[in-house]
């Protein structure tokens, strides 16, 4: 297994990469022989420096989805009413359950949860005309404007 961007470095290789620069090691070699770059050997020390920590931190940003413990009623109100737009929805959220999300938000729900709103075509098309004339024939002169 590789490592992957937004992954830590797993605890055997940040004891190794120390253990090799504290025996003397330089830094850009360090770096070239684990496979680590320059700055993380070096954010490492400075962290290990000032706090003693050498373990990985808990990666952060990851968020609870708000709208988990509302999927089934979310779907069972789209399955009851196809033609709601996102706006719709959005107000029977805060006014069943009181919780307010982004227009964006429900979108991501809606996408998770294999949904889509279709209006229906119930009105008529705004212009019954083209709205560009049709081009000119092949070799026929401009007319002038």
């Amino acid at each position: 297994m590789s490592w992957r961007r937004g992954q830590a470095y797993s605890q055997d290789l940040r004891e190794r990469v120390m253990r090799a620069i504290d025996g003397g090691l330089g830094v850009y070699a360090g770096a070239e022989v684990f496979g680590v770059s320059v700055s993380y050997i070096y954010k490492a020390l400075g962290r290990r420096r000032s706090t003693g920590e050498t373990m990985a931190r808990s990666q952060r940003g990851h968020q609870k989805q708000k709208l988990a413990p509302y999927h089934a009623a979310i779907s069972q109100r789209v399955a009851a009413h196809p033609d709601e737009t996102i706006e719709e929805l959005r107000v029977w959220l805060v006014s069943s359950y009181g919780v307010s999300v982004s227009t964006g938000g429900m979108w991501n729900t809606l996408k998770r949860l294999g949904l889509t709103l279709k209006k229906s075509r119930s009105t008529r098309p705004n212009k019954s005309v083209p709205m560009s004339p049709k081009p000119a024939p092949r070799g026929a002169a401009a007319s002038p404007s």
